[in-house]
């Protein structure tokens, strides 16, 4: 008979996701895990066979939470230049206002690159991003466009924060954002 889990997927996924975020990818160990947890490294070891697809199963956990994010956001922000440029600012929240810690963050963007399933659902995430920013430009001459061009400016942004740490990060983003806005043309066609 199988032994009751203490601890659900959901709750050990967000323990593994905490200390990836604290420490790094590479300090999600079974044994730094197992410490965090309460559970013992072999019951680890039974739930997901492998250092790697520990950290895949965390990394996969939170882009889970990010498409449920996007997607609410998407829902409830104005269909308009506005509301584009808050959807993203809302995002930019959890980033923080310490630009180190942003730059450790960045090592889980290299996890996401490393793992093709990660990149793929990165991928798939900037596509359903693209597309509820692009509604926020429907009366555009070229709203997909506009999108991409803003989300890249949004990445860019964020980079830049990093540099300067001028404040917190979603006022910044926001001010940049602002600026394209000002600076592309998002009348109809």
């Amino acid at each position: 008979m199988p032994r009751r889990r203490t601890l659900s997927d959901e709750q050990l996924l967000a323990m593994v996701l905490a200390l990836i975020h604290a420490e790094g990818p590479d300090a999600a160990t079974f044994a730094a895990v197992a410490k965090a947890s309460g559970l013992s490294g072999s019951t680890l070891v039974q739930r997901f066979a492998t250092k790697a697809a520990m950290l895949r199963a965390a990394l996969l956990y939170a882009w889970d939470r990010l498409d449920a994010e996007t997607a609410r956001l998407a829902e409830t922000v104005p269909k308009t230049p506005e509301g584009a440029m808050t959807l993203l600012v809302s995002l930019s929240q959890d980033y923080g206002d310490n630009a180190a810690a942003y730059g450790e963050g960045l090592l889980v963007l290299r996890e996401d690159f490393r793992d093709p399933v990660l990149r793929a659902r990165g991928g798939a995430w900037g596509t359903a991003l693209t597309t509820a920013i692009a509604r926020c430009f429907g009366s555009a001459t070229a709203p997909e466009t506009i999108a991409r061009l803003m989300l890249s400016q949004w990445q860019g942004s964020l980079i830049w924060w990093g540099f300067s740490a001028e404040g917190p990060v979603a006022a910044y983003v926001e001010t940049e954002l602002r600026r394209f806005l000002a600076a592309v043309p998002v009348h109809s066609a």
